[in-house]
């Protein structure tokens, strides 16, 4: 069996935490481990080299940096950061995205993966623009909220601090969260998207939404023309299920830690009785399929390995 060597540059942080464990395991995978050479230039400049792939959990400008290290022409490279998500150069590694995606990724040497609330956006808003159901230049609102370990160390040591009092929080209060581009772009929009994301008292899991006026739409779409372009857009797919429309109407409430510890996303399309609005819902781990799941996931494709290993 052939062994793959990875590097996970940010081992530390919450992301690369959950990457390690999800590979530590495993038996065709060779992971390099710095420990405490983790901040040795040198060691780093080494390891970016000398592995089959790379995994970069870093902030932004730390994640550049890292790839103007790296000379070695076959290592494939895996960002967590938004460093690189609109960047044409890179390819955006939501696999089930569009039907050539898993090609794209499985032939690039720079895969981009996705942010967490973008994967769920993307997942809703990418098949009903695609279909005509939602123009592109229409004006759409995102909701969300995530557990407190997608604001990484900060905001997780703010929240389980023993005199913590906060249960929830809106916050990208001026409207220039910067997952906007990447959530416009990979959906299929021209028009930027409006972003109002929140975070709760819990560790992780994510709910994000999109509320639709279907009688202003051009062609007023019913609720069941939307749940069939997702039905059509994920028909196979292994991580991502559309909910039937009996079992999302039957439904008095959706809990956002309900996937954690999983790969999955889950889509469900809620309408009032009357046909005239329509409530899109994403539910997935913000740690999982947004986030380390997917890189795990995205490693293997870009590996020529079975997709699914290493993920439930």
């Amino acid at each position: 069996m052939t062994t793959h060597t990875i590097f996970i540059d940010g081992e530390a942080g919450t992301t690369g935490l959950e990457i390690r464990e999800r590979l530590e395991a495993r038996g065709d995978l060779d992971l390099m481990l710095l420990g405490d050479r983790r901040r040795d230039v040198d060691a780093r400049r080494q390891a970016l080299n000398a592995a089959d792939a790379v995994i970069l959990c870093l902030p932004d400008d730390a994640s550049r940096e890292a790839v103007a290290m790296i000379e070695n022409p076959s290592v494939k490279v895996i960002d967590a950061s938004t460093a690189y998500r609109v960047d044409p150069d890179w390819t955006y590694g939501f696999a089930e995205m569009d039907a050539d995606q898993r090609a794209a990724i499985a032939a690039s040497t720079r895969v981009s993966n996705p942010g967490c609330y973008p994967t769920g956006f993307i997942a809703l808003m990418r098949p009903l623009v695609k279909a005509g159901l939602v123009p592109a230049e229409w004006p759409v609102t995102v909701n969300a909220v995530s557990g407190y370990s997608g604001g990484g160390k900060a905001m997780i040591a703010e929240f389980e601090a023993d005199d913590a009092s906060t249960a929830y929080r809106a916050y990208g209060l001026t409207l220039k969260h910067k997952h906007v581009p990447e959530m416009t772009k990979h959906s299929g929009l021209s028009r930027p998207v409006l972003f109002a994301p929140a975070v709760g008292n819990y560790r992780q899991g994510m709910l994000v939404e999109v509320p639709l006026h279907l009688s202003a739409l051009p062609e007023t779409p019913s609720v069941e023309r939307l749940h069939g372009a997702l039905v059509e857009a994920y028909e196979g797919q292994r991580f991502v299920e559309v909910a039937d429309l009996e079992e999302t109407e039957a439904l008095t409430g959706i809990e956002p830690e309900a996937l954690n510890g999983t790969n999955r996303l889950r889509l469900h399309v809620f309408g009032d009785r009357g046909g005239e609005q329509a409530r899109l819902v994403a539910l997935l781990d913000n740690l999982g399929k947004g986030a380390s799941g997917a890189a795990v996931q995205n490693l293997n494709i870009m590996l020529g390995l079975d997709e699914a290993t290493g993920l439930n």
